[in-house]
């Protein structure tokens, strides 16, 4: 509390010469990591450079340097997308016109089995293009 109504009290009774010759201070133009020796383009180049630096070791230190997925792993997620999803889409499609037709395991099983290998069509059809 005594912290506050000190800093109040030379806010305002300060002599603003002072506390605008103490402001310029903390605004120099050669602070630090600068060279004051260096033009005002290489000075921001070589900022550039420290802030690069800077987000690639931010970046490693929280792991996301992580590179995107290359082809062959977009790939094998395709083909896993295939298998997956013609199997349940074959299942859940039987298992609703098994309620609806009141025929229970046949569609179910039928339309799984058609899934699978609409599937592994599709799988058979991307793996005979040609690479890019």
């Amino acid at each position: 509390m005594a912290g506050l109504f000190a800093g109040m009290f030379h806010a305002l009774f300060a002599p603003r010469r002072a506390r605008g010759a103490a402001w310029e201070n903390d605004m120099t133009e050669d602070g630090p990591e600068q060279d004051p020796k260096l033009r005002e383009d290489e000075r921001l180049a070589s900022l550039d450079k420290r802030l690069r630096q800077a987000k690639l070791d931010e970046a490693e230190r929280t792991g996301q340097t992580r590179k995107p997925a290359d082809r062959n792993e977009q790939l094998g997620n395709r083909v896993l997308s295939y298998l997956i999803g013609g199997l349940f889409g074959g299942a859940l499609v039987g298992w609703v016109l098994d309620r609806w037709l009141g025929t229970f395991p046949w569609l179910l099983i039928s339309m799984m089995v058609l899934g699978t290998i609409g599937g592994f069509r599709n799988i058979i059809r991307i793996s005979n293009q040609r690479p890019d």
